[in-house]
């Protein structure tokens, strides 16, 4: 599996009120809408940032930290963003992520600048930075992860193999 977009940074420690502000959680239900205010309270323009279908995610330390709300990966996916690349997620939102069919990606990405063009290689776990020309690796997803990729989810791959996990 192979994912191209362009580099959005964020930084270390991004929690889910940051990804969608708990202000929203019971007065916006429509993920659509609720996707208009991603990342708003850390960086107003970061909707404007997102080319759909074309931007990853860059960023720090434990991304996703705080509460378990299903929402912040739902609001990342729904808003067009193909994956989000980290030196490390928190534990739940990483396992959200996955069952929604949102590619996590863990790698150094210290090197990585706004903007660059990106080519993660999941079956190579490497990602290669085409503006600077250089290749990281990434930590290598299991087949299963990947299978939930490639489905959609859980939920999606469930539907797909009448109810049955497919290895």
């Amino acid at each position: 599996m192979r994912i191209k977009g362009r580099a959005i940074l964020l930084p270390d420690n991004i929690n889910t009120d940051f990804i969608i502000s708990g202000r929203y959680k019971f007065s916006i239900t429509d993920m659509k809408e609720l996707a208009k205010h991603i990342m708003e309270d850390i960086d107003p323009e970061f909707p404007s940032k997102i080319r759909p279908g074309d931007s990853i995610i860059v960023a720090g330390e434990n991304f996703g930290m705080g509460s378990s709300r299903e929402q912040a990966p739902l609001v990342i996916k729904e808003s067009g963003i193909n994956a989000v690349v980290a030196k490390s997620f928190a534990r739940i939102f990483y396992r959200n992520g996955f069952n929604i069919g949102l590619p996590l990606i863990q790698a150094d990405t210290s090197k990585i600048k706004e903007y660059d063009d990106l080519l993660i290689d999941l079956d190579e776990a490497r990602l290669d930075d085409i503006s600077q020309g250089i290749s990281l690796p990434v930590q290598p997803l299991s087949r299963i992860m990947q299978t939930l990729l490639v489905d959609g989810g859980i939920v999606n791959h469930l539907k797909k193999h009448q109810g049955k996990l497919q290895l």
